[in-house]
């Protein structure tokens, strides 16, 4: 394997974590942010229905994330696939197991 070959594998290996890690972080934003509105929403001053629309968005943008999240360990598998192709079984530096249960589609709950 050429030597350019390796340092695409490292590029491409560092990045895909870079883009993982700032999905987690998104999510752990909005759930600190999520925990801050509720509090707020405790409050006697304040009324039960006060942010509600904000907290149905809040919850849309966390299920956005979740789904990119998703979406990127897809990529992160595909990109596992084409080291294998590349570079044999193992790579450079050994590939990441990822559950097939963790980037399966699953299918909606339902309701009784």
């Amino acid at each position: 394997m050429t030597a350019r070959i390796v340092e695409d594998a490292a590029l491409i290996r560092k990045h895909i974590r870079e883009a993982e890690a700032v999905t987690d972080e998104a999510m752990i934003a909005c759930s600190k942010l999520k925990q801050v509105i509720l509090k707020a929403r405790q409050n006697p001053d304040v009324g039960v229905d006060a942010a509600q629309k904000a907290m149905l968005r809040l919850l849309q943008a966390e299920q956005q994330a979740l789904a990119m999240s998703t979406n990127l360990l897809r990529v992160h598998e595909e990109l596992n696939k084409v080291s294998r192709e590349y570079m044999g079984p193992g790579g450079e530096a050994g590939e990441t197991y990822i559950s097939p249960s963790a980037i399966e589609t699953p299918q909606p709950a339902l309701v009784d």
